[in-house]
């Protein structure tokens, strides 16, 4: 089968390429998926970088999946599944590749209404703002959240996902969003971190009760802004600090109000759990609730060395999805 491979740590164009690799073999309760699509994320450009310490050598990158189970348990033969997160791409052979073998358990129905490309484009971003604003924030039916870095990939999947559950949302970029895009999204406020006084805004917006929810995917010289717009009993996650990685704030101040902070690492969360949380996203998708992100453009296995440049370079505006014609 070919698969992108990479056997040292570097720049992208120059340790990552196509090779063709015997089939792989099944251990007991394993599952082979024949994959049809598989996006690109700018962990995976991280991973060939030499910045994710759990990589082990020899290895095909790639996080997120969609495609059919062809081999393992039989009455999963022909399923179409989605998977992402784990070990995939880290200590296991990932996605970027005509074939995948993974755990029975990590591997779920993919949403019906999902063509391949789009199931592949949800993955890992929707599994962070879920498993940050639903599983650490608790985040409930009509409260107000706020969101840093907003047209981002894990920002956009936050605003969609409170979307989905009634909650007004504040979304913050270095511009603020273009006004079509945050009608389309149903944003309640757009503003700048450039330009917007953020935390007077947030109090004006709120009538002085602050926001129940933050989540910050930016950090750094935004952290404390953010925590400064949570009201009484607010919460905050993190996932991330771009820039300076210490940042300070009133303690006093922070006890107080009595807030919260959960700081995420999803790539703690193994494969299986992960594939729960996809399975839980299922229904919403296939209920219109909440749409993929928007697709960029695809792209051949053969291909796929210049897209990770784009996703290196940030130049790609939307997700850059590998598909393999079947």
């Amino acid at each position: 089968m070919k698969a992108l491979r990479f056997s040292s740590f570097g720049d992208v164009a120059g340790v990552l390429h196509v090779e063709e690799l015997p089939p792989p073999v099944l251990a007991p309760d394993e599952l082979l998926v024949e994959i049809h699509a598989a996006s690109i994320n700018p962990s995976d450009v991280k991973n060939i970088q030499g910045k994710m310490r759990q990589t082990t050598l020899p290895r095909t990158p790639g996080r997120d999946l969609a495609g059919i189970v062809i081999g393992g348990s039989k009455e999963m033969i022909g399923e179409q599944v989605w998977a992402a997160g784990g070990d995939i791409g880290f200590t296991r052979d990932g996605s970027h590749a005509e074939h995948i073998v993974l755990p029975r358990q990590g591997v779920r129905p993919k949403p019906k209404s999902l063509s391949m490309a789009e199931a592949a484009s949800v993955g890992i971003n929707f599994i962070t703002a879920f498993y940050g604003l639903i599983e650490r924030a608790r985040l409930r039916e009509g409260e107000t959240v706020l969101v840093t870095g907003a047209s981002g990939g894990v920002g956009g999947s936050v605003i969609k996902i409170a979307k989905s559950r009634d909650a007004r949302v504040i979304a913050v970029d270095r511009q603020a969003l273009d006004p079509d895009k945050a009608r389309q999204l149903k944003i309640d406020l757009a503003l700048s971190s450039q330009s917007d006084d953020i935390v007077n805004r947030v109090r004006q917006f709120t009538q002085g009760e602050g926001v129940d929810v933050t989540f910050d995917c930016v950090g750094g010289s935004l952290f404390e802004v953010a925590l400064n717009t949570l009201g009484q009993g607010g919460r905050q996650v993190n996932i991330t600090s771009v820039g300076e990685r210490r940042v300070s704030f009133d303690l006093i101040d922070f006890y107080h109000r009595q807030l919260t902070l959960h700081g995420v690492d999803t790539l703690a969360l193994d494969l299986i759990a992960s594939g729960a949380i996809l399975e839980g996203l299922r229904p919403a998708f296939e209920q219109g609730l909440l749409t993929p992100p928007s697709i960029a453009r695809t792209c051949s296995l053969e291909e796929a060395v210049e897209a990770y440049r784009e996703v290196e370079n940030g130049t790609a505006k939307g997700k850059i999805v590998i598909v393999f014609p079947r």
